[in-house]
């Protein structure tokens, strides 16, 4: 399951301050800020498709991310991968390389990750 561009930014919000009440997520909006009603359902189709967890305190819920970042983006990329270049990283990072438009020094540190990566793999 993915998120709209709109949960997404909540999200984004969510994984900054890690915990925090609903009036705190709307202050992290730029102006104009959404209503409280809109928010609200954000949460609640969040927490219902499992990206969302709250913690109860009396009349208030604190919310937090229930899926870590990393896990999230490392899935859309792999979905991203699957769906526009035939399941191959390897054409993905051809395209990635291209297209980016590279210096050549952050193609070097590039190179050196990917070396980190295979010396992991041998072992």
């Amino acid at each position: 399951m993915e998120l709209t561009k709109t949960e997404e930014q909540l999200m984004e919000y969510l994984w900054q301050q890690e915990r925090a009440f609903m009036k705190d997520l709307i202050e992290a909006f730029p102006d104009p800020k959404p209503a409280t009603t809109t928010v609200a359902t954000l949460l609640k189709r969040m927490t219902d498709k499992g990206f969302v967890g709250y913690t109860v305190y009396g009349n208030a819920r604190q919310y937090y991310a229930a899926v870590p970042k990393a896990d999230y983006f490392a899935k859309h990329a792999r979905g991203l991968i699957k769906n526009n270049f035939d399941n191959s990283a390897l054409q993905f990072a051809s395209f990635f390389t291209q297209a980016a438009n590279l210096s050549a020094d952050e193609l070097k540190k590039l190179r050196n990750l990917i070396d980190k990566q295979i010396q992991k793999k041998k072992k």
